[in-house]
This record gives structure tokens, sequence and C-alpha cells, in this order.
């Protein structure tokens, strides 16, 4: 055991007393304390010194986000003695691009989302992880096969290998709603695709509308409605064709995508079941298409969106009391388990260092994630991380979301070309939004993929 781990087992108090100046970062979590896996943590102390060595590492977080991060780097700092400099950028994937041409990559880079990582290993400049990875992934994570998936790429020879660890996720599998409203009605919350329409039919027969729906968002505008179709893709295929089609191994228009277009449709493109009509859907900006939950009458009773959606609520509004949420469900007759939509952050070593693997592996301990957890920063699929460590009841909700799914993918339209994802795949939304067919939508989609190539 180092002096270190010595140090940090035998007495917190201690350890922190004598910790090196570049570690005065007070510990948010005094360690053996709360609902954290403090043995996890000491074993890793023990097994790792990196006493005087520096850590690069970039990313896009700043501000608030940037301080989360700086905590949980200092337990790695305490545990091994190495200094972390994180680097926190808005362009973040225009600076890393740079370094990588510039030869001045960081040890570690953190990414928003899989699709610059997959390239930036196809390109040889992120370090393949052991093969046990996998493995590690399958035991330790809900649906972790998908999880491994995520991280798995391309190297430069080719071969497929494990290139990050995933750190942090967020669930968009959720439709929101008033608890007040449905109380009143007497409705029940659907758990499954079949109750979830059934449900839909029995507000527009009590008189009411049941969703509220936006595509608006400026540039963006379009963006909502690619959600519900990566959704319904989930929900009425094999994992395996949603991933062949964000890798356009099957066209854009094949019939099980125009498919999902049209579930998406029965919601969205019908008069009865929309605040306004379709095409008010189209123009109504996402931020503001959630309010109509909350006035009185309720201009509508369900909205789906992700687990940001809260930040756009009317002033006031309580997430628990005055809203909540429920799984947006899987269809009983498909058999497909329980997918979830949503996102999360991959975490690479670029400089294949000692204390850059180690640092991958301090991110793998449940206790990095409940630390993470704990300031209320993400959601986690870590099976080992403690509930106890959420912030709030919500996020213990969420996470129970998606730690119960069997099958997790990331938004599609993100890990397609930015021409397909946030160009061609947005317009048709909001033209197949205000009329043009859904085969129609999805083919002008593929004939500019096709001539990508």
């Amino acid at each position: 055991m180092t002096r270190r781990a010595q140090l940090l087992s035998a007495s917190t108090a201690l350890a922190l007393t004598l910790a090196p100046a570049a570690f005065a970062q007070d510990l948010i979590q005094p360690i053996g304390e709360g609902p954290f896996n403090w043995a996890a943590y000491e074993a890793f102390a023990a097994d790792n010194d990196f006493s005087g060595e520096v850590l690069e590492v970039r990313g896009a977080s700043t501000g608030e986000d940037k301080t989360k991060l700086d905590n949980l780097f200092a337990y790695f700092e305490a545990a091994t003695g190495a200094e972390v400099r994180l680097s926190g950028s808005d362009n973040f994937e225009q600076d890393i691009i740079i370094a990588a041409q510039s030869g001045t990559l960081p040890d570690i880079a953190m990414f928003a989302q899989p699709g610059l990582a997959a390239e930036m290993a196809g390109d040889g400049f992120l370090t393949p992880l052991p093969d046990s990875d996998r493995a590690w992934f399958e035991e330790n994570f809900a649906a972790g096969s998908s999880w491994a998936d995520l991280v798995t790429y391309a190297g430069e020879d080719g071969e497929q290998r494990i290139y990050g660890t995933i750190f942090g996720a967020d669930v968009k599998s959720l439709v929101w709603y008033s608890p007040i409203a449905f109380d009143e009605m007497g409705y029940d919350i659907p758990e499954t695709m079949e109750e979830l329409k059934e449900l839909t039919q029995q507000i527009v027969d009590d008189g009411g509308t049941p969703w509220c729906i936006g595509l608006g968002a400026g540039a963006a505008t379009g963006w909502p409605a690619t959600d519900w179709v990566e959704e319904f893709v989930l929900r009425t295929q094999p994992v395996e064709v949603y991933d062949q089609w964000v890798r356009h191994e099957i066209p854009f228009d094949d019939p099980r995508i125009v498919a999902a277009f049209e579930e998406y449709g029965w919601f969205a493109r019908n008069d009865d079941f929309v605040r306004g009509d379709p095409s008010t859907v189209a123009t109504t900006d996402f931020r503001d298409s959630p309010a109509g939950l909350f006035s009185i009458p309720p201009e509508c009773y369900l909205h789906r969106q992700a687990s940001f959606v809260p930040n756009f609520f009317p002033e006031g509004v309580e997430v628990g009391a005055d809203a909540d949420f429920f799984y947006f469900p899987a269809y009983e007759s498909e058999d497909l388990g329980q997918p979830v939509l949503g996102s999360g952050g991959v975490i690479s070593a670029l400089n294949d260092r000692p204390v850059a693997r180690a640092f991958i592996e301090f991110l793998k301990t449940p206790v990095a994630h409940e630390i993470q957890i704990s300031q209320g920063q993400f959601l986690t699929p870590h099976l080992g991380a403690s509930v106890d460590a959420y912030a709030n009841e919500t996020q213990r909700q969420q996470a129970d979301i998606l730690t119960s799914a069997t099958t997790f993918r990331f938004d599609g339209s993100d890990l397609m070309p930015g021409e397909i994802g946030t160009s061609a795949f947005w317009e048709a939304m909001v033209d197949y939004q205000t009329g043009l067919s859904a085969q129609d939508a999805a083919a002008e989609v593929e004939r500019r993929w096709s001539q990508m190539r």
C-alpha cells in the first residue's frame, strides 16, 4: 500500500491535513461519510501513486459544470498525488481537432457524444482500452452491452476496440404530465404504448387535448420530432436495425424507418390529438410547448421530452408536485424489452500514459459516479453506485428508468453526419409535420445522404 493510501484509509482528517498543497481544494464529501462506496476508493488509492505527475484534461464543461468536475477530480488527486488540469471550452470539438492536427493533444478528452470520439479513434488519436472492458460494462452497467457498443470503434487499423468509458447519462424517454390534472380526470399512468394510445383517445373522448408538441428551435427547428422517430425505431425494431440506420447501412427511407415516422404522425398529425393543429406543432417553440400542461383548465395533458425540460416550465411549477413524468413506454405486442433513448459522455485517453489509464479506471469506480450524482450533474447507469447519493428524488426516479433499460442508445441524429443529423433530418420532420408523406420526407434525407458518398 502506498503512503498516500495508508493516510486515506487510516484517518480522513490526517489524510487531508497532510495532502500536498497542490491538492488544497476541499473534498465536498468527507471520506468515510455518506452513502458513498469509500472501500472502492481506498482500494483504488492503494494501487495508484502518481505523485508529482500532471494530467491534462480537456472538455466542453465551463462554469458550474466545470466546478463540479473539479470537485470530482480533487478525489483523484488526493488518491494518487497527481495534479489534474481541466480546461473547458464551448469550442471543444473544434479545439480538439486542432490539437490533433498540431500534435498538442491532452492526456484525456471528454466527448459530449460518441461521434467525434469514433472519428478520432479511426484516425489513430485515441488509446484503446483492454478487451476485458466489454465484460466490465456488461457486469457493472444496466444494459451493459449497449454501453460497451457506444464506446467500441474501428481504430486506424480497422479493428474494433473499446476506446473510452461512459461517464454520465441523461434520459430522453420521458412523458411529462400534471399529476393534479391526471387526478382530477382519474387517468392512470400507461405502462405500454398500447395503453398510451388508449389514453390519448380517452382524453379526446373526455373533451380534452392530449398532447402539447413543439418543433420550433430557431435554426434547429425540427429536432424534437427526430427524437420521436428514434424512440419508435427502438420500440418497433430490433436494436440492430437502429444501429444500421444510424450508420447508413440501410437506406434512410427503409420501410421500417418510414413506419417509425408514421407512428410519430399518429400522435402529432391528428388535429384532435395536439394543441392547435399539426401546422401549429411545426412552429411552436419547444421551450414554450409544455406550458399548456399547467394552465387551468389544461390545454394539454402529455408532453414527451428529455429530463432537461423542467428548465422551461413556467415559474413556480415544482417537479413532483405540479409536474411529474413516466417512461415513454414500449409496445407490449413487439416484445422488444424496455429501450431507453438518451445521451451521455465518453471519456477517452489520448496519450498512453499510466496516469491517464489510471484516470479512466478511477472513473469506473462507483464513488466517482456517486460524487457526480450527489452534485446533480447527471444520471448514471452504474449498478454499483448508490441511489441514495442522488441529489433529489426526481433524479432517483429518472435513474430507475435508466437502470431498468434493457437497451440504451444515443440520440441517432447526433451520431449521423452533421449534414444529415443536424440538417436534413430536422428539415424532413418539419416537412412531414406540415403535410409531406413519411415516404417522401425520408426519401429526401436518403437522397442527400447518398450524395455524400
